[in-house]
């Protein structure tokens, strides 16, 4: 019997997965719900394991093969061990392996060459592979850091909003707008910020953009701040690579913070050679390719 191998890419609104062929080609893939093991490991066990069986039925195989396939997870809070053994141990693949979702966008986006790659979304993460180690920096949480991200900036435009309010900073066209969502009022602010999640705070950040593209005063300082951070992370980058290697910007704010970043760093951006689902596979056929090729 054919051996099969998996790459899941499960993230907090959806989970992907690709089977494979003992020697990483891709054969079928399928998609499902959130799958993200720390909030809710009971669903996302049971999407990653739909979306297993899915990309089996795409492949035209038999969806119930999944079962003795060897599968490379890259799933967010791999570092979280209580939540990673509760998962690993109810995996209903014959071999498994969980990795953070970070690593398998690194190895999606540069292969299997040294390089970095600076993950801007929600929050932020740098992650580099110099001379066979891996180096990750930041990526700590909202709480403690995620300097950068789109929470980040949500909560800053939020801050800057009461400042307005105060007369302490100008009452700018995007403070106008964000207070007038709490109908004038600063108490109203403080509430929602008091039991927002990350999530929530980030909803403000398309705003910031919107505004900054606009001219708006109070959105450019505010992006300018945040894309300061990311500077200053990815001048520790260089400092590791030496500004060797292929750097890759992703995430959701990608495509909006190189025109706010330092030319250096501007300068060397490449695209990524795929994404972190092709990553997930090239990781599991390096992973497991020597048992799946004895057991095929």
């Amino acid at each position: 019997m054919a051996s099969y191998l998996i790459g899941i890419d499960g993230g907090g609104t959806s989970c992907r997965a690709a089977v494979a062929d003992v020697d990483g080609r891709i054969l079928g893939r399928g998609k499902s719900g959130a799958s993200n093991i720390l909030t809710d490991p009971d669903t996302a066990l049971k999407h990653i394991t739909e979306c297993a069986r899915l990309a089996f039925r795409d492949a035209g195989l038999d969806e119930d093969l999944h079962i003795a396939a060897s599968a490379l997870l890259g799933l967010a809070g791999n570092n979280v061990g209580d939540a990673v053994n509760y998962v690993r141990a109810r995996l209903p693949f014959a071999r498994s392996e969980i990795v953070s979702d970070g690593l398998i966008a690194l190895q999606g986006a540069i292969g299997d060459e040294d390089g970095a790659i600076a993950i801007v979304g929600t929050g932020t993460i740098f992650i580099v592979r110099h001379q066979g180690a891996l180096h990750y920096l930041g990526g700590w949480g909202f709480q403690a850091g995620d300097l950068g991200g789109g929470a980040r900036l949500g909560h800053a435009a939020l801050q800057e909003s009461l400042l307005a309010y105060d007369h302490i900073r100008p009452m700018t066209e995007l403070c106008k707008e964000i207070l007038g969502e709490f109908d004038n009022d600063p108490t109203k602010v403080v509430d929602f910020a008091r039991n927002a999640h990350p999530g929530l705070f980030g909803r403000y950040a398309p705003k910031v953009i919107d505004f900054a593209a606009k001219g708006d005063r109070s959105a450019l300082r505010l992006m300018r701040d945040a894309a300061a951070h990311v500077d200053e992370a990815l001048d520790a980058v260089a400092a590791i690579t030496g500004g060797t290697g292929r750097l890759c910007l992703l995430g959701g704010l990608a495509g909006i913070y190189p025109a706010y970043l330092a030319d250096r760093h501007r300068i060397r951006f490449s695209e990524p050679l795929a994404d972190a689902l092709t990553g997930a596979v090239a990781l599991a056929a390096s992973t497991f390719q020597a048992d799946a090729r004895a057991a095929s």
